[in-house]
């Protein structure tokens, strides 16, 4: 007569009734290991809560690195257009469109030494 039993409660476990409605919670692997469940799942939850920061960071760095990529080449292209305005060539004529009365110098500048 146990064999009987047995096969009704292997039934019962696989049944879908059985587990929605929480008769598989009474399960002696479910009551000894419980604490083990509890910290197994709290891990799962940290995990993937971690991962999600983890990849929001990422997408930030992404993200900053791009903007400092494109300060630097807007960096860039102001140093040139600076230094093409500080040309000697360059001064000269805005000199001579602005109508004013400078000249270069035809001696070069001296250097005093101590």
């Amino acid at each position: 007569m146990a064999q009987p039993n047995r096969k009704k409660k292997k039934e019962k476990r696989f049944s879908l009734l059985y587990i929605l409605g929480g008769g598989v919670l009474k399960e002696d692997f479910i009551v000894k290991h419980t604490k083990m469940i509890v910290l197994i799942v709290l891990l799962i939850f940290f995990f993937i809560g971690n991962r999600y920061t983890c990849m929001q960071k990422l997408k930030e760095i992404d993200l900053l690195q791009q903007q400092l990529q494109d300060v630097r080449f807007e960096a860039l292209s102001i140093s040139s257009t600076l230094t093409g305005h500080s040309r000697q060539s360059q001064i000269e004529s805005l000199v001579e469109e602005q109508g004013l009365e400078l000249e270069s110098a035809k001696t070069p500048a001296y250097e005093l030494h101590k």
